[in-house]
């Protein structure tokens, strides 16, 4: 009997970012890959090249792209045993200078583009008894500040992703939600920073807000990361996975402070106004704790 080969659909493949490495390791270890992006020309010509790989054309913001690209791999491949939902966006911004327009676009990508892939390639996992991928974030877990849309999207896809997991785990599918620390991507470079306003209360330190690293420094390499994963979905995993640079530093933070494991254990007792904390705290956290915060995504 000729051995059906595996297939996996990855989103968020644009160059620079953690889809890539995942679409690479995956294609090495005998998957067909359909490695999709809003843009295709934007997915490395490494992936249209390889003989195993389909590059698509997805928004998982739009409900007529997905339909279509689930149409496609049905013709194609007739089943799909992983669907791993990567694409993503941070924001960073406070709330009282966020607009509700831009939050509801990041819960359209962030959590909403997630839920709307698994409606539509539901059928197609069903079929294979297979495995779903949402990529979270140790970010929906910790109270970072400036980053709270991002922050509760990414929250709102944990939840979502482990009631998930209770639904289709009678159908047969798996559910790994992955809680993502750092990767060694442009991910910070594309981080969407709406600009501070001179209005703002925080026009003050707006230098510190808007000012995002090119790369993460204490993140995980892309190929090691991705081969990880492969390893947790290989291996039949479910449920929380955490995984990436700083994650052990995450979880240790949360077990000491699950409220807030950032802010409140060590400057609580330093606001004493407003004016203080923006002049002190933000600083503080800025720069005594950068390696911390960048470390942990």
């Amino acid at each position: 009997m000729v051995a059906v080969r595996k297939t996996a659909l990855i989103t968020g493949c644009s160059a620079g970012g953690v889809g890539v490495a995942i679409a690479e390791v995956f294609q090495e270890h005998g998957y067909h890959v359909f490695a999709t992006a809003r843009t295709p020309s934007k997915v490395p010509q490494t992936l249209h090249a390889a003989s195993n790989v389909t590059v698509m054309s997805l928004d998982v913001m739009s409900v007529d792209s997905i339909a279509a690209a689930a149409e496609q791999v049905a013709k194609q491949a007739g089943k799909l045993d992983v669907l791993i939902n990567n694409a993503g966006l941070g924001l960073n911004a406070p709330v009282l200078d966020t607009p509700l327009k831009e939050a509801k676009q990041l819960f359209d990508l962030n959590f909403f583009g997630p839920m709307a892939m698994l409606q539509s390639f539901g059928p197609l996992l069903i079929k294979a008894k297979g495995c779903v991928v949402n990529i979270s974030s140790v970010g929906g877990a910790i109270n970072f500040p400036f980053s709270s849309i991002y922050n509760a999207s990414k929250a709102a896809l944990i939840q979502g992703s482990e009631t998930w997991r209770l639904e289709l785990a009678p159908l047969g599918v798996r559910t790994i939600t992955l809680m993502t620390g750092g990767i060694a991507t442009s991910f910070f470079s594309n981080m969407r920073t709406l600009p501070i306003p001179e209005s703002s209360n925080y026009y003050g330190i707006k230098s510190i807000i808007e000012e995002n690293p090119d790369q993460n420094p204490y993140g995980m390499e892309p190929k090691a990361f991705a081969t990880q994963l492969l390893r947790h979905v290989e291996r039949g995993a479910s449920g929380k996975i955490w995984l990436g640079g700083g994650v052990s530093m995450a979880r240790m933070l949360l077990w000491l402070s699950p409220s807030s494991a950032v802010v409140s254990i060590h400057i609580r007792h330093r606001i004493s106004s407003t004016e203080d904390w923006l002049t002190v705290n933000i600083g503080w956290i800025g720069r005594k704790t950068e390696a911390i915060l960048q470390s942990i995504g």
